[in-house]
C-alpha cells in the first residue's frame, strides 16, 4: 500500500486535531463548587453539587464518590443518608483489595487512573469515624459503639500490616473518638483503654503528624486510671506529664458533657508533577526551551503543546508523578462559649487533634519510591512500543511514504504516550485541613452555645445553636469552617 504525500498531510492535520480537541473541552472543577457552596454555608448544596457530579466520578472512582458524598451530607445535616452511603463506601473498601489483570494492563498502557481508586488507609478510617460521629450526634450511641468497634478492629489489621515503627499504623483521632464514646455509655474499661491508645498513637506520630496529644485526653487519661482504680497507671501518667489540669471521674457524674468537633480548612489537593527526560541533545534543547516557555502557560494548555512538540521530536520520555499542594487553615483554635438561663457562661477553648495534611504528605511520601519506579517503567514501556509504531509503519510504507508515514505515526503515537501520562491525583478532598475537639461539662440544663473561629471576623464561621442537656447525656456538635 502506497500513501500520497497529500494523503499523509491530511492524516497529520486531522491528528494533530484530535491531539488539541483533547485538550479544548472546559470544565468545571467540581471540588471548586462544592468549596464555594461550603463557604456560603449551603452544605445541602454541596451534597447536592456531589449527587449530580456522579457520573463524573466515573465507575473507577466510585468509593472516592461515596466518601465524598457521605461527608457531605453529614455537613448538610442529612445523617441518617450519609451514614447509608458510607457503608456502601466501606464495602466497596473491603472488595477493592483484589484488582483485576485487566485493570492492571490498562493503567500501565495509560496511567492510574485506569485502575479503581482504593482509598488511603487513613482515609478507611475515616469512613468508620464519620460514621460513628453521625450516630453520636442522633444520640444514637449503641451505634456508635459498633463504629468504635470496628474502627478498633481496622487499626488493629492495620497495625499488624504495616512493620515500620514511623508509618501510619495507628490513628490517635479515631482512638480518641472512642474513648469518648465508651465515656459517655459509662463503659470506663474500654474508655480507658481507647485514651491509653490515643496518647501512644499521638506519641508515635508525633515526628510526623504535627499534633501533640491533646492536653484533654491525657487529663481523661488520668480520670480513668485514678476511676478504675489502676494505681500503677496513674502514678505512671501523673509523672508523665505532671503539669496538666484534670478532674476526678467523681466529679463528672450527673453532669451533661458538650463534644464540639470542628472541621477546620481544605484537605491537600494533588497536581502532576511532570519530568521530562530527553534522549538525545536536541530533545535536550527542546525540553529547556519549553520548560521556560511554559512557566507563563496554563498546564492543561501545557500538555497539549508539549504532546505535539515531543511527538514530533520522538526522543523525549515523560514522567507524571503526583505531589501534594497543602491548603492550610487559619483558625489555629475556636472558642466555644455556653451560657444558661442565668446568663452565666462557661468558656472553652478547642484543640487541633487531627492533621489531614499532614497524613497526607506522610502517606505519599511513604508511597513515592513505588510511585516513581512504576512511573518510570510505565513510561519506558510506551516509548517503547511508539519507537517500535514509528519504525513498522515506516517500513511498511515503502520507500516513498515511508518519512511521512514514520513521522505521522510518530506524532500520534509518542505524542499519545506524552499526553497519557498523568499522575493519580484522586484523593477524599472534601475532609478538612484539620479537625479541632472542644469539651465541657456543665450542669444539667438549657445552654445558649455560640462557637467563635479565632482569628475570623464576627461573622465569619461562627455558630451558634439551643441546647437541653440531661444528667449524663453527651451532646455532639459538628461544624464547618472553610478559612
Amino acid at each position: 500500500m502506497r500513501w500520497s504525500g497529500s494523503t499523509s498531510v491530511s492524516y497529520a492535520c486531522v491528528l494533530a486535531g484530535l491531539i488539541l480537541l483533547t485538550g479544548c473541552s472546559p470544565s468545571v472543577n467540581r471540588y471548586l463548587l462544592i468549596e464555594q457552596s461550603l463557604l456560603a454555608g449551603d452544605p445541602a448544596m454541596a451534597a447536592s453539587i456531589v449527587e449530580q457530579k456522579e457520573a463524573e466520578y466515573g465507575e473507577k472512582s466510585r468509593l472516592l464518590y461515596g466518601m465524598d458524598r457521605g461527608l457531605t451530607l453529614q455537613l448538610a445535616g442529612d445523617y441518617r443518608q450519609s451514614n447509608m452511603v458510607l457503608e456502601q463506601a466501606e464495602e466497596a473498601v473491603e472488595r477493592l483489595y483484589t484488582r483485576t489483570i485487566r485493570s492492571e494492563t490498562a493503567a500501565f498502557l495509560t496511567n492510574d487512573n485506569a485502575l479503581p481508586y482504593e482509598g488511603e488507609a487513613y482515609e478507611h478510617v475515616m469512613i468508620n469515624v464519620v460514621k460513628a460521629l453521625n450516630y453520636a450526634v442522633q444520640g444514637n450511641l449503641t451505634e456508635a459503639l459498633v463504629e468504635a468497634r470496628r474502627i478498633d478492629h481496622r487499626l488493629n489489621v492495620l497495625g499488624d500490616r504495616v512493620k515500620e515503627p514511623n508509618g501510619y499504623r495507628n490513628d490517635g483521632f479515631a482512638r480518641y473518638v472512642s474513648g469518648i464514646l465508651y465515656e459517655a455509655t459509662g463503659d470506663l474499661n474500654n474508655a480507658f483503654i481507647a485514651y491509653r491508645n490515643a496518647f501512644e498513637a499521638y506519641e508515635a506520630m508525633h515526628g510526623w503528624l504535627r499534633i501533640p496529644s491533646p492536653s484533654s485526653l491525657r487529663a481523661d487519661v488520668l480520670c480513668m486510671a485514678e476511676a478504675l482504680g489502676l494505681t500503677a497507671e496513674f502514678e505512671n501518667y501523673r509523672n508523665t506529664f505532671p503539669d496538666v489540669e484534670w478532674e476526678p471521674a467523681s466529679a463528672r457524674r450527673d453532669l451533661a458533657q458538650v463534644v464540639v468537633i470542628s472541621y477546620n480548612g481544605r484537605a491537600p489537593r494533588k497536581e502532576d508533577r511532570y519530568l521530562d527526560i530527553p534522549i538525545s541533545l536536541d530533545a535536550l534543547q527542546l525540553v529547556l526551551l519549553n520548560r521556560g516557555l511554559s512557566q507563563s502557560s496554563r498546564q492543561r494548555d501545557r500538555a497539549v503543546v508539549d504532546s505535539v512538540l515531543y511527538g514530533l521530536s520522538g526522543r523525549v520520555v515523560r514522567v507524571a508523578l503526583p505531589r501534594l499542594v497543602p491548603q492550610k487553615t487559619r483558625v489555629p483554635f475556636e472558642t466555644v462559649v455556653l451560657k444558661d438561663e442565668q446568663e452565666r457562661a462557661l468558656t472553652v477553648r478547642s484543640e487541633p487533634v487531627y492533621n489531614v495534611t499532614a497524613l497526607a504528605e506522610k502517606t505519599l511520601a511513604d508511597r513515592m519510591p513505588a510511585i516513581t519506579a512504576k512511573a518510570l517503567a510505565r513510561a519506558a514501556s510506551k516509548f517503547a512500543m511508539a519507537e517500535a509504531a514509528s519504525i513498522g509503519a515506516h517500513q511498511a510504507a515503502g520507500k516513498d511514504a515511508g518519512p511521512w508515514v514514520g513521522l505521522l505515526v510518530g506524532l500520534l503515537t509518542k505524542g499519545l504516550a506524552v499526553m497519557s501520562e498523568e499522575a493519580d491525583k484522586r484523593s477524599w478532598e472534601t475532609l478538612p485541613d484539620e479537625i479541632h475537639v472542644a469539651r465541657a461539662w456543665v450542669v444539667p440544663g438549657r445552654y445558649d452555645v455560640e462557637i467563635q473561629p479565632s482569628g475570623q471576623g464576627p461573622a465569619v464561621g461562627r455558630a451558634e445553636r439551643s441546647l437541653n442537656l440531661a444528667p449524663g447525656q453527651t451532646a455532639f456538635i459538628i461544624q464547618r469552617v472553610m478559612q
